[in-house]
C-alpha cells in the first residue's frame, strides 16, 4: 500500500512502507531494507530518550535520564568534531520460570545527538551517572582576547 496514493505523504510513513515493501520482494534487498530498519530503530530512541540542556557561565551541562543502567552501559562520545552523542541499551533480565503479566518499562536502544557550539571545550567533557542520572558537563573555552592594535614603526627614508 502507497500512502501517498491515499493523500497521506509522510516520510515516517513512507520508511515503514518500504520497509514493508523490502521484505515481501526478498533477499535482494536485504541491506536497503536494514538501512531503513537501523533509521528508524535510531529515529525512535531519540524521540524516546528525553533530556535537559543547562547553559552556566562556564560550561553546558547534558542531563539525561537513565534509571536501572549502569556506566557500562551508557557510552557518551564526540562525532563529527562538534556532536555529542550519548547512546546505550537497556535490556530486559531474563528469569527462568518468570512469565510477564505487564511489561511498560522501555527496553531497547537509546540515543541522544546534541550540536555543540563553537566555544565547547573537546578537551574538556565530564560524564557522571548518579542514581539513574547522566550529566554530561562540557566547559566552554575562554573567550579569545580582544586583538591589540599592532604598532608599526615608522622609519625615515
Amino acid at each position: 500500500m502507497d500512502f501517498r496514493l491515499m493523500g497521506i505523504d509522510h516520510p515516517l510513513l513512507n520508511t515503514f512502507y518500504h520497509i514493508l515493501d523490502d521484505d515481501h520482494q526478498g533477499s535482494n534487498n536485504k541491506n536497503k531494507s536494514e538501512q531503513a530498519r537501523s533509521y528508524v530503530r535510531d529515529a525512535k530512541a531519540m524521540a524516546t530518550t528525553p533530556a535537559d540542556v543547562k547553559e552556566y557561565p562556564n560550561a553546558y551541562v547534558f542531563v539525561v535520564d537513565m534509571p536501572g543502567l549502569k556506566s557500562g552501559d551508557i557510552k557518551v562520545q564526540v562525532e563529527d568534531e562538534n556532536v555529542l552523542v550519548v547512546c546505550g541499551e537497556r535490556k530486559r533480565q531474563e528469569e527462568e520460570g518468570v512469565k510477564y503479566v505487564r511489561m511498560e518499562r522501555k527496553v531497547g536502544r537509546f540515543m541522544r545527538k546534541f550540536v555543540l557550539p563553537d566555544n565547547a571545550d573537546l578537551e574538556n567533557i565530564k560524564a557522571v551517572c548518579q542514581d539513574g542520572v547522566l550529566s554530561v558537563t562540557v566547559e566552554k573555552l575562554p573567550p579569545p582576547e580582544p586583538k591589540k592594535p599592532k604598532t608599526i614603526e615608522v622609519q625615515i627614508a
